[in-house]
């Protein structure tokens, strides 16, 4: 196959990974900053574009905003999600344009099209894609400014970086290449870069400034929950984790997939460097992200997603010399892109639990996720428990009445040692599972082990168990004080 059919191919897949079922979840929307984005998106109007909402900046939101006044299509919940899923699926698409012209190598550009972080990130309707954007183009105006410092690049770059600050403040941090190149130019064009960017940035995220009292008690909030100084239950799986290891054993295998992994590490005795410059940047500014991000207390997998690009590089240099094993580090993406083919694991339990319990049947199931299940219209007593406020007496009163348990995702049992949670696994607590509902990409790697937010949102494995033995409250009291 030549060059150009090659490329054309590659085109292909890339679109149909980034855009296939960018309406997973049958209108059941999951991803909490998903949800909160679109709510914000969906309060603009003409008269009035202040988002009251300052977690992200305005330009993604401003983005979906006049895309469906151009559309004209309604501005409501529903849209503006679709809007914001476009969006991020055709900004991924776009990065891998950027990321060839980095390193110009088509088995690289195919390890990026299956890496499954990717593909993922590319059907939340979140600001990760765009970011991952902003920074590879600001990588490769580096490549061009060191070949030749000209003001157009620097331009250029201000205004993705401008656009990486109004859609994340902590987007200013990809401007990093652009000044190391600046410095190792000696180009005097980083003065009004700077100037630029900022500027550009409160352009299109005014009510940063136009709010500025709001925008700075949601940054307060924001930071403290980032460095741990405000305890919230959804970050309890980061007490005790240690820096960059966390990172390293959590997310990186999965977000890439082992074989990727695995490759990049061969990869070591075959490095050679032609352009160490631009080399070093790269490194020198990764580097900085993955110290800055790993060192904080909270370690989202959406934190470490502009670096989703390193292991993939390395592996094409291993690939390159062994490309018949090219097909093995594709396993991961391949598996992780059947989720999109496959109902929602949540749809699949909803459906499970229509048609197998029988109706009015006392089901508990746990609050503290964006839609509780079963989402689907049945006849079920329903008894919804907080976990995150857990108080054995309260719960041992419960039981006696509860026909089924349903545990609705990792994020309660694997970051909190109930005793509940010990009992009900070991049967001690008189519940035998009845079945368990787990994502089609959990093949090789078990998605819980990972950090929760890597299935949490879109693919959750579901345990369904059913009373066995009857106890009474004293003793369920008795086991759960234990």
């Amino acid at each position: 196959m030549s060059f150009k059919y090659k490329v054309i191919f590659l085109v292909i897949l890339a679109t149909f990974t980034r855009f296939i079922n960018l309406d997973w979840g049958n209108n059941l929307f999951f991803h909490p900053d998903e949800n909160n984005m679109a709510t914000s998106l969906s309060q603009l109007s003409e008269s009035n574009l202040n988002p009251h909402f300052f977690a992200y900046g305005q330009f993604p939101l401003y983005l979906g905003y006049f895309s469906l006044r151009a559309l004209n299509l309604a501005n409501n919940f529903i849209n503006s999600v679709f809007i914001l899923r476009f969006y991020s699926a055709l900004f991924s698409l776009l990065s891998l344009y950027f990321f060839y012209k980095i390193y110009p190598h088509l088995t690289y550009i195919l390890l990026l099209i299956f890496t499954p972080g990717l593909i993922q990130l590319a059907h939340f309707g979140t600001t990760e894609s765009l970011l991952i954007l902003t920074f590879v183009i600001n990588l490769y105006i580096t490549k061009l400014i060191l070949k030749k410092p000209n003001r157009w690049y620097f331009f250029l770059a201000s205004i993705s970086t401008g656009i990486a600050i109004a859609t994340k403040i902590s987007g200013a941090i990809f401007a990093l290449p652009i000044i190391f190149a600046a410095l190792l130019t000696h180009s005097w064009y980083l003065i009004p870069y700077g100037f630029l960017s900022l500027s550009l940035g409160v352009l299109l995220s005014p009510y940063n400034l136009l709010t500025f009292h709001d925008f700075i008690s949601t940054m307060h909030y924001e930071t403290g929950v980032a460095i741990g100084t405000i305890p919230v239950f959804y970050t309890t799986q980061f007490s005790n984790s240690t820096p960059y290891f966390f990172q390293l054993v959590n997310i990186f295998p999965y977000v890439n997939g082992w074989p990727i992994i695995l490759f990049a590490c061969l990869s070591i005795p075959f490095l050679t460097i032609k352009n160490k410059k631009y080399a070093f940047i790269i490194f020198l500014s990764c580097l900085i992200y993955f110290l800055y991000f790993g060192q904080l207390y909270v370690k989202w997998t959406r934190f470490m997603s502009p670096l989703f690009f390193i292991f993939p590089l390395f592996a094409t240099i291993f690939l390159r010399r062994y490309p018949k094993l090219l097909p093995i580090a594709l396993i991961s993406g391949i598996l992780f892109l059947a989720n999109y083919f496959l109902p929602d694991t949540r749809l699949l339990a909803s459906k499970y639990l229509v048609s197998s319990l029988p109706k009015n049947s006392s089901v508990l199931t746990e609050s503290g996720n964006v839609v509780d299940i079963p989402v689907l219209p049945h006849e079920l007593n329903l008894i919804s428990y907080d976990f995150y406020n857990y108080d054995y007496i309260s719960l041992s009163k419960k039981l006696p009445n509860v026909e089924y348990i349903i545990i609705p995702s990792r994020r309660v049992f694997k970051n909190y040692n109930f005793n509940y949670y010990q009992h009900l696994f070991d049967g001690s607590l008189g519940f035998k599972k009845e079945n368990i509902i787990r994502p089609w990409s959990d093949f090789f790697l078990n998605s819980e082990n990972a950090e929760e937010t890597w299935s949490v949102f879109d693919r959750p494995t579901i345990r369904v168990y059913k009373k066995d033995i009857n106890l009474s409250p004293n003793q369920y009291e008795k086991l759960l004080q234990e």
